[in-house]
């Protein structure tokens, strides 16, 4: 137990010390105790005995409640050492798996350099596959019940490794690597390990994983480094679908830059309106004239040259630049249509991703407000998978957006992974049938039959149905014999861009559109 808090109070009882040792020689050398009980009595009438001993018992007193009084400072101390080990605990560690965190790998970085001199190891990046899926469907408890048990199947697949969690559904393990070890080998056990189903909270839920390894210091300079590495390797792995082990190459970290490079680019480009909508028409099947166009992305790079969406809406979503690029192509695109006829309407896609955003239905009124086009003109496109990450908000969302006259078309209808029971918690004005099912009926009677059920859905709805993906004049009499609505594809024409759009209105005022050939 420690008495003595700093230099002040180890001072403050050496010097009281030896007040009190030169006190005792004095008091013996001139006998004070004697002196003292002769003045005591010589002074009885005054009670100065009585008093003298009540000073003593104050003292005594005093003492004791000293003595207490430093029992429970000790035990206050003993509570903040406890509380700020706690509190460090909790800084380098997560408090959902036990296991150390990103802040203490950033703080053992050093000592695992330190130890490791003299020592091969290998840095294992894992990132779960489908956690986000199972966590939608067996909640947050259930999420953190998985979590909980792939960290404890990781410590003991790898027993001698250091395991991090670095957040979300991101692992890290650094393991000591004898010269016999096949790293290739021990990665895949560690997949198959995190494959097996887990049982959550009587659920039986699978996930993958997505493992990438780096060796030090055969790949790298440093800890820091290797740890970079393997995550280039887990992004590679990822990339490739689930389920795969990847080893660290240099190559990876070209394609690393390329794509850091894109982002940038990317940005830029947002920032200054290189990305354009251009339209394509939406053809009433009935009468062949157009009813609408879809607003699609373009990235205009040079004269005549584009990327294609498919190149950099992804990448848009996982930089986080999604919501800027989609209200850039939306206003736009609400200017664009200002100049056509009233009864043509803009069709509109929105990322599932934005789906998350309790703003969203604000943020698009903001822009219809600002550029004054009506939400009735207005059709925003969704797909099922926008849908089913959290049905509540997507459902909150739909109805008002609908409340406020805006139309609302469920795209790519059949590919995603909802059900009719998910399905029919919403309001749909039009459903889009996806293009791999138009394009391939004919020479699969399945699609056919499949085509032909969207098409009986929609209709016991009452709800329009839109082809996506028509080329010839075969699919095109084939969707108008099983009366469907609107279709699109290049048999109408291409997307436009917006003076090329007028123009095909005012060209098609009085009759039908002409069909084009698909190459």
């Amino acid at each position: 137990m420690r008495l003595f808090h700093s230099n002040r109070a180890l001072w403050d009882a050496v010097l009281l010390t030896l007040v009190g040792i030169v006190a005792l020689i004095l008091a013996i050398a001139i006998n004070f105790h004697e002196h003292l009980d002769a003045f005591l009595h010589a002074n009885e009438n005054w009670q100065l005995d009585e008093v003298f001993t009540a000073v003593n018992i104050i003292g005594l007193l005093g003492l004791i409640y000293a003595a207490r009084r430093i029992h429970d400072l000790n035990a206050e101390i003993r509570r903040r050492n406890e509380a700020e080990a706690n509190m460090d605990w909790l800084a380098n560690h997560d408090p959902l798996t036990s296991l150390p965190n990103r802040r203490a790998l950033e703080s053992r970085e050093r000592l695992l350099q330190k130890r490791s001199k003299d020592k091969h190891h290998v840095v294992y990046s894992i990132d779960l596959d489908g956690f986000k899926k199972v966590n939608d469907l067996v909640g947050h408890q259930g999420g953190d019940i998985l979590l909980r048990a792939v960290a404890h199947r990781l410590q003991s697949v790898l027993p001698d490794a250091e395991v991090f969690r670095l957040g979300g559904d991101e692992f890290l393990a650094v393991t000591h690597r004898p010269p016999q070890m096949n790293c290739l080998q021990i990665g895949q056990h560690i997949m198959q390990t995190l494959c097996v189903p887990y049982d959550v909270g009587g659920m039986t839920s699978e996930i993958g994983a997505s493992i990438g390894f780096a060796l030090y210091p055969d790949d790298s300079i440093d800890f820091n480094d290797a740890i970079h590495c393997a995550d280039v390797a887990m992004y590679a792995a990822k990339k490739a679908g689930q389920n795969n082990v990847y080893a660290y190459e240099r190559i990876m970290e070209d394609r690393v830059v390329r794509r850091a490079e894109t982002e940038m680019a990317l940005k830029r480009a947002i920032r200054d309106h290189s990305i354009v909508p251009y339209y394509q028409p939406l053809i009433d099947l009935k009468t062949g004239t157009v009813r609408g166009f879809e607003a699609l992305a373009r990235w205009k790079t040079g004269p005549g040259q584009f990327i294609p969406p498919s190149d950099f809406i992804e990448l848009a979503e996982n930089a986080g630049l999604i919501v800027e690029l989609s209200d850039n192509l939306l206003r736009q695109a609400c200017l664009d249509a200002l100049h056509w006829p009233d009864t043509v309407r803009l069709a509109f896609n929105i990322s599932p991703m934005q789906f998350i955003d309790r703003q969203l239905g604000l943020r698009i009124m903001k822009i219809l407000n600002e550029t004054g086009y009506p939400p009735h003109r207005l059709e925003i496109e969704i797909t099922e998978t926008a849908l089913i990450h959290d049905v509540d908000m997507a459902s909150r969302i739909l109805r008002d957006l609908r409340e406020t006259g805006i139309r609302i078309a469920l795209d790519d209808f059949g590919t995603g992974y909802s059900n009719l029971s998910q399905l029919s918690k919403f309001q749909f004005d039009k459903i889009k049938i996806d293009r791999s099912f138009v394009m391939s009926f004919d020479s699969d009677k399945k699609q056919g039959d499949i085509v032909r059920a969207i098409m009986g859905l929609g209709q016991g709805l009452g709800v329009a149905t839109t082809a996506e993906g028509i080329e010839d004049a075969n699919q095109l009499e084939f969707l108008k014999n099983l009366g469907c609505d609107f279709g699109q594809g290049f048999l109408f024409g291409k997307a436009l861009p917006a003076d090329q759009a007028s123009k095909l209105l005012t060209d098609t005022r009085d009759g039908p559109v002409k069909h084009h050939s698909a190459a």
